[in-house]
């Protein structure tokens, strides 16, 4: 009993180290391969993500991204992740922005959401498109994923926590390269500030999937009307 306890737990160890391995492989190529970029991309790797865990973890694959059954209610959901998304967009709008683009010289490049303005229904399509990939997506992909499998292997003490933060915020900002080097720059801090509250908050998954959707929807709508 003892010798197959010992091969379960041989077994087991492995598969927490190979499976991540090529997962991130996974991820990478996606990324930087000779695929072109979609905007279904980050579903994709989401949902294998999601059959890595369940394979990694037997079957708990969404209680290792951090989805908590216990925190997820209203008021943890819809007031206090908006009112948290109001305040990181404030910091945005007027520190981030205007201090990185001071920093380098050069305008954030928000071209491509040009054709938002006044356009209600492409606003509409890229609200559910922003909530899927990006709310969703990139949480699962960033936090969920990426920044847990690096506390899984490191821990979480305040030196990993830094060169974690460091790692996935500069990972999150070379994804936005659309957006030119101050908009890159600009990402990566809002990824750092997201990486402390998803570790501040207990790796609470729902609450950074709320915050990001919403902290979203106020930087579309405000393409929208014509204030950005």
């Amino acid at each position: 009993m003892t010798q197959i306890n010992k091969k379960m737990k041989k077994l087991t160890h492995k598969k927490q180290i190979v499976i991540p391995l090529i997962t991130l492989a996974i991820i990478c190529f996606m990324y930087f391969g000779p695929i072109p970029r979609t905007p279904f991309e980050n579903i994709i790797i989401s949902i294998i993500i999601i059959i890595a865990n369940y394979i990694e973890y037997n079957g708990k694959a969404f209680s290792a991204l951090g989805f908590q059954r216990e925190k997820f209610n209203s008021i943890n959901l819809l007031v206090f992740a908006p009112l948290v998304a109001f305040g990181l967009f404030v910091l945005y709008v007027f520190a981030l922005v205007p201090g990185i683009e001071m920093l380098t010289g050069v305008p954030i490049d928000y071209s491509s959401m040009s054709p938002l303005e006044g356009n209600l229904q492409v606003t509409i399509v890229w609200l559910i498109l922003v909530w899927a990939t990006a709310g969703f997506g990139e949480e699962i992909i960033f936090r969920g994923y990426l920044m847990r499998q690096f506390v899984k292997f490191f821990g979480d003490s305040k030196i990993s926590l830094a060169i974690n933060i460091l790692i996935f915020c500069s990972f999150f900002g070379y994804m936005h390269m659309q957006q030119g080097l101050t908009g890159q720059l600009v990402a990566a801090s809002v990824g750092a500030i997201l990486c402390l509250i998803f570790y501040l908050r207990k790796y609470d998954l729902w609450f950074m999937i709320m915050l990001h959707g919403f902290f979203n929807t106020l930087g579309i709508l405000s393409f929208y009307f014509g204030l950005a």
